[in-house]
């Protein structure tokens, strides 16, 4: 009958194993307790806090907690207390069985260390378990012919407990024919034996009931009984006997159920159904009873249930023969399980850190993981590696935990995310492995600023473009990711003729798009140079810049401007003077004009829109040079009118159109006298106000001729006065030469001087322009004059007479004549070396006066030289004996035409190729009088 559990003193014995678990942390880190065995949930285990140098409430902080591996979790933290505490019902015998010491290991993670502790519990036996029987009542036969001191085994106890509380000891209820005796075997194991005291006689008692007791040393003492009927038997000399004391067989875990593992033999010498034996299990525990089974007749044995190295590799049993007669024999069975590569290794992650930054330092541990093969030996050594060329490496932790570390810097916008297998293989033949795979994900750190795809953009723009317009759009792309992409574009700071370009063009700083805030004039602004900044939203900010050309487009938005002739502000019109001996082919004039606009779009055409009189002038096509198409003709009215036409090439294209008038007249008399058919009277006041110019210039020019024959008349009077002197001398007196060559030149004077004459009508203000006369001309025709007619010889007044007619008779002088330099036009296409301005006004015209009125005194003095020789036309006397006509500059080389770089010539009559008509007749004249 079983003794009830009594727990008395076990607190003394829990507070002790508390104690000895306190000095546990020895070596290696491992830490040491004990526990009793069936304590309650919650009992306190060790401090776990104080062992591992932290505070009793930082455990949750910290990430402490326990990683080991089982099926059943036998503790637990208390994050209150910092200790160690059960977490159920432990039961020393289902987890150590018969060993002498009963350990478990568990394993603490410290989390934010990165660091294991291993624990080693202890688990201590209590007497919990009563000796058990395997039967509750046996049947033992004995002959009745069995000798005293014969010996019958009996059934043993099983105690699962340990040391005292173990089996210790067996008792036999009195009687007085059997007594008990124990023996102990090699392995310390205790046998009970039924020892026959006094023989039998069946027939004084045919059986005998006994009761064996057995016992442990515990406290409190728990003990059980079998009930023991002994039947006394007839007689049956010879009992059973087996071929071999001990069996011994191996078989692999791995065979089938049914599987015959080997056969028992026992042979009986005794004849009949004496001989006859049957075979039964005689001792076997009772998880192994299940997995055999044992035929009674053959004795074999064969597996029941499929065997299991880890759960038990060897078993023990005996088998026993009887006969009828009741005679046994018994053998042990001895039969070993081997090991058999049939399990996989096991791999736990057991902790992992996920996501982790790109920017972690090699070395940073990444998950914690838990290696383990059921399997023994080399099948159970299992090796722990990672498969493709990834920065993770595994390092051996303690026990048969790994760490899963980084062994190089990660970069997230190469890789984000890492699929990490990791395998586990054995050493067994075949290798049985495990994979796992392990999902990282890298998070990102703000480690890439925003890139444009190309160093430098450029767009184009034309000009005139509405506001607000798009006009490019710039992208830049960041690899990172979340906030650190997001791009914002902004330009940077600067200004355009004083104006921040903030007010000629913006972004978008989400599109990167640009507008137009202007409108662009492409002759005010050609180009921008803009710098576009794109910046991302990480932290800290990264940037990057492109420079952005903006290129304007000139549009034909400018029609073309006319610069000569210009259109004077007050009204008045411009006449350009075209002489009636023109041949073809002569420069008029030139129209110059601009166009703001460029390329093709400034390229400018010049055509004859309308002509008063068609086919007397021409236009170039690209020179806008006037001239004339054909010989001018008598019938040719004076005033010509033209209008032109400027055309650019643009599209659509633009005109300009200018107005000429051209004076077909010689001299200025001849324009003074048809001076009212170019007038155009535009009201009374305009046509009074030009009546009286024009009366003025009359009243001018005829006190002029008076004053020019007079001074001819003075000239004679003086010349005769001398002649006859000379006739009351009886001698020739030489006369000194002149630098006044009479009629002659006062008319070539003349008609220099009247071809440089610009008229203007329809103006209240309209006034002629006489420019300086040309004296080099002048001077060239009296020197070719002096040289082939010598003023030293003795000069006939009839002959000077003749010689007056002449000069009057001879063709007009055509050095009056515009050359292609000495056109009007805007000054700064001139050469350098030529100098000199158009007289303007009236103080010009009355110093040329007074220069001819300083020669006419000269030459009324009989003493005089003319101003102190040839050549100086009086002018030293007014000037000074240095200055000459060589000094006096010839204004027709100052006339310049805009828009041309060309030199000019400087007579007419070089452009021409001829020589001057009135040094023609010169020359005539010198001929004349050497023939007389």
């Amino acid at each position: 009958m079983a003794a009830p559990k009594n727990y008395g003193g076990r607190g003394e014995l829990v507070l002790l194993c508390a104690l000895l678990g306190a000095l546990g942390k020895i070596g290696r880190g491992q830490i040491h307790y004990s526990v009793p065995e069936e304590t309650d949930k919650g009992s306190f285990v060790g401090n776990i806090s104080k062992d591992l140098g932290l505070e009793s409430q930082e455990l949750s902080k910290h990430g402490v907690r326990i990683v080991s591996r089982g099926r059943t979790q036998l503790f637990a933290l208390n994050p209150r207390s910092g200790s160690l505490v059960t977490a159920g019902r432990i039961d020393r015998e289902e987890l150590c069985a018969q060993s002498a010491r009963c350990f478990v290991n568990i394993n603490i993670l410290v989390e934010d260390e990165g660091k294991l502790w291993g624990i080693e519990v202890e688990i201590t036996d209590i007497n919990d378990n009563n000796p058990k029987f395997q039967v509750e009542n046996l049947e033992v036969k004995i002959n009745e012919i069995a000798l005293p001191g014969t010996r019958y085994p009996l059934p043993e106890a099983v105690d699962p407990d340990v040391g005292l509380n173990s089996l210790q000891s067996y008792q036999l209820s009195p009687n007085n024919h059997f007594s008990l005796d124990v023996q102990t075997g090699d392995d310390g194991a205790v046998s009970p034996e039924l020892v026959l005291e006094r023989a039998l006689d069946r027939e004084e008692e045919a059986a005998h009931y006994l009761v064996l007791i057995a016992a442990d040393g515990g406290e409190p003492r728990r003990s059980s009984t079998v009930h023991i009927r002994v039947t006394v038997l007839d007689t049956n000399d010879n009992a059973p006997v087996f071929a071999q004391p001990i069996y011994r067989v191996k078989v692999p875990e791995n065979v089938p159920p049914g599987t015959r593992l080997l056969t028992v033999s026992a042979s009986d010498p005794d004849e009949g159904t004496n001989g006859e034996v049957a075979y039964k299990f005689w001792k076997i525990s009772e998880k192994q009873s299940p997995l055999f089974q044992l035929n009674e007749n053959t004795g074999e044995i064969s597996t029941a249930k499929s065997l299991d190295y880890e759960e038990c590799a060897f078993y023990d049993m005996e088998i026993q023969a009887e006969d009828v007669g009741a005679l046994l024999g018994r053998t042990k069975v001895l039969i070993s399980v081997e090991d058999v590569n049939d399990n996989r290794p096991e791999v736990t992650i057991t902790s992992l850190f996920s996501p982790v930054l790109e920017n972690t330092l090699p070395g940073t541990v990444i998950a914690f993981l838990n290696v383990h093969d059921r399997d023994s030996g080399k099948n159970g050594q299992v090796v722990c590696y990672t498969r493709d060329n990834l920065p993770f490496q595994l390092e051996k932790s303690i026990d048969n935990y790994y760490r899963l570390v980084t062994w190089k810097y990660l970069d997230r916008e190469k890789i984000s995310m890492y699929n990490i297998t990791v395998a586990a293989s054995d050493l067994g033949t075949p290798p049985l492995s495990t994979e796992i795979h392990i999902a990282l994900q890298v998070a990102d750190i703000n480690d890439n600023p925003p890139i444009f795809p190309h160093a430098s953009y450029s767009a184009y723009i034309p000009e005139n473009n509405p506001r607000g317009a798009s006009i490019f759009s710039v992208t830049a792309h960041d690899h990172d990711s979340g906030s650190n992409a997001q791009v914002t574009y902004s330009l940077t700071k600067g200004s355009i003729m004083a104006v921040p370009l903030s007010s000629y063009v913006s972004i978008n700083s989400d599109t990167g798009v640009l507008y137009a805030l202007h409108s662009f004039d492409y002759e005010q602004i050609q180009d921008l140079q803009l710098l576009v900044t794109a910046r991302d939203n990480g932290d800290p900010q990264l940037s990057s810049n492109v420079s952005l050309s903006l290129f304007i487009l000139d549009q034909n938005d400018n029609a073309p401007e006319i610069l000569y002739p210009m259109l004077p502000t007050d009204g008045s019109m411009g006449v350009e003077l075209a002489p009636r001996s023109a041949e073809p082919g002569y420069l008029v004039t030139k129209v110059v004009a601009v166009d703001r606009d460029s390329g093709q779009n400034a390229w400018l055409s010049y055509r004859l829109l309308k002509a008063s009189e068609p086919g007397l002038f021409t236009v170039g096509l690209h020179t806008g040079e006037v001239r004339t198409a054909r010989a001018l003709l008598d019938r040719d009215v004076l005033k010509q009118s033209l209008v032109m036409t400027v055309h650019d090439h643009g599209q659509p294209p633009l005109s300009a159109t200018v107005t000429l008038t051209v004076a077909v007249a010689d001299s200025i008399p001849d324009v003074l006298a048809d001076l009212g058919s170019i007038r155009t009277l535009t009201n009374s006041e305009d046509s009074d106000l030009t009546l009286y110019l024009v009366v003025a210039v009359a009243v001018v020019s005829c006190i002029f001729l008076a004053f020019v024959i007079v001074l001819l008349s003075l000239r004679l009077w003086r010349w005769h006065k001398s002649r006859l002197l000379q006739a009351s001398n009886g001698r020739l007196a030489g006369l000194p030469a002149s630098g006044f060559v009479g009629m002659e030149g006062v008319q070539a004077f003349l008609q220099t001087y009247s071809h440089e004459v610009s008229l203007t009508s329809d103006s209240p203000r309209s006034h002629m322009i006489f420019p300086q006369p040309n004296y080099a001309d002048m001077l060239i025709s009296q020197d070719s004059c002096e040289k082939n007619d010598s003023l030293l010889a003795s000069i006939d007044f009839h002959e000077c007479r003749d010689e007056a007619a002449a000069v009057q008779q001879a063709p007009p002088n055509t050095d009056w004549r515009f050359s292609q330099a000495q056109r009007p036009g805007t000054s700064g296409s001139q050469n350098g070396d030529e100098t000199g301005t158009w007289p303007n006004n009236q103080f010009d015209t009355e110093m040329l006066q007074a220069m001819i009125l300083a020669s006419a005194s000269e030459a009324a003095d009989g003493s005089s030289t003319l101003g102190g020789g040839a050549g100086t036309m009086g002018l030293s006397a007014r000037y000074g004996p240095q200055f000459t006509l060589q000094h006096v500059p010839d204004y027709r080389q100052n006339v310049y035409i805009p828009g041309s770089n060309a030199t000019l010539t400087n007579a007419a009559g070089k452009r021409d190729g001829k020589a001057p008509a009135g040094g023609n007749g010169n020359k005539k004249k010198s001929g004349k009088k050497e023939k007389k």
